[in-house]
C-alpha cells in the first residue's frame, strides 16, 4: 500500500514561508502519521547551515543588501548553500522510523532519487565517496542538507535544472572548491519542468514506498 504522503508544489516561495510550511507538516506528521512533500523554487537567498563558515561567503554581507539577496541562518546539516529561480527545491517531511532510523541510508536514498531522477534525461550521475549530494563527473548538480529531530526529516535536496550558475561564485558551494553544474548545461533540449517534477514524483514513491493522497 505504501506511506501515506501529501504532495506539494508552492512554486515559487519565499524561503522562511516554506520554513513554515515544513514546520506546519512536521506537526501534522506526528498527528496523522502522514508524511509530506514540498516541491518549490526561492527568490535569490543564501542559507548557513549548522558547520558553515563565514570564510565561505565570497561577498560581502553589504553587497548582498545591494542585490536584495538574504543571508539566512537554518537548522540544517552542512555548510553554506545557494537558493534561486530556477532551481528545484525538494522538503521531504518524512519518518524516518518508516525507513530503519538510519541517517546514512536516508541520505544514500535521497541521492538515489535523484540520480534515477536525471537517468530519465540521459543525464549519468553518480555519488563521490565522502561527499553529500549528487554529480556529473566532478561538478555538482544537486545539494542535500537535512534537518531530523525525533526522526522526522525535514530540509532536503536542491537540484540545479536551469539557475544562473554564476550565482554560485558568492559562496564556496557546501564549503568546498567545486564546480557547479545544471540540467539545462547537461541537455540538447530545453527542460520542460512540469516534466522534470512528474518524474520526481514517480522517482520518490518508489524509492521511499510512497502513496500519494
Amino acid at each position: 500500500m505504501g506511506y501515506k504522503c501529501c504532495l506539494q508544489d508552492l512554486g515559487l516561495i519565499d524561503y522562511r514561508q516554506a520554513y513554515l510550511l515544513q514546520r506546519q507538516a512536521i506537526g501534522h506528521l506526528k498527528d496523522t502519521g502522514i508524511q509530506s512533500i514540498f516541491l518549490c523554487e526561492h527568490p535569490v537567498v543564501i542559507t548557513l547551515g549548522r558547520m558553515a563558515r563565514k570564510e565561505n561567503l565570497l561577498v560581502s554581507e553589504e553587497h548582498l543588501k545591494v542585490k536584495g539577496v538574504d543571508l539566512i541562518h537554518v537548522n540544517r546539516g552542512g555548510d553554506i548553500t545557494l537558493h534561486a529561480p530556477g532551481q528545484l527545491v525538494i522538503y521531504p517531511i518524512f519518518n524516518l522510523t518508516y525507513y530503519g532510523k538510519d541517517l546514512h541510508k536516508y541520505l544514500h536514498k535521497l541521492e538515489q532519487t535523484i540520480i534515477d531522477l536525471l537517468g530519465y534525461f540521459d543525464i549519468v550521475a553518480d555519488r563521490i565517496y565522502g561527499k553529500t549530494g549528487v554529480w556529473i563527473r566532478d561538478a555538482k548538480i544537486a545539494s542535500i542538507g537535512i534537518g531530523v529531530k525525533h526522526w522526522i526529516s525535514f530540509h532536503g535536496v536542491a537540484l540545479n535544472v536551469d539557475i544562473d550558475i554564476s550565482l554560485f561564485f558568492m559562496i564556496k558551494p557546501c564549503g568546498m572548491e567545486v564546480r557547479m553544474t545544471a540540467m539545462n548545461k547537461l541537455m540538447s533540449s530545453g527542460v520542460d519542468k512540469q516534466d522534470i517534477k512528474e518524474k520526481l514524483i514517480s522517482c520518490f514513491e518508489r524509492e521511499f514506498d510512497l502513496n500519494y493522497i
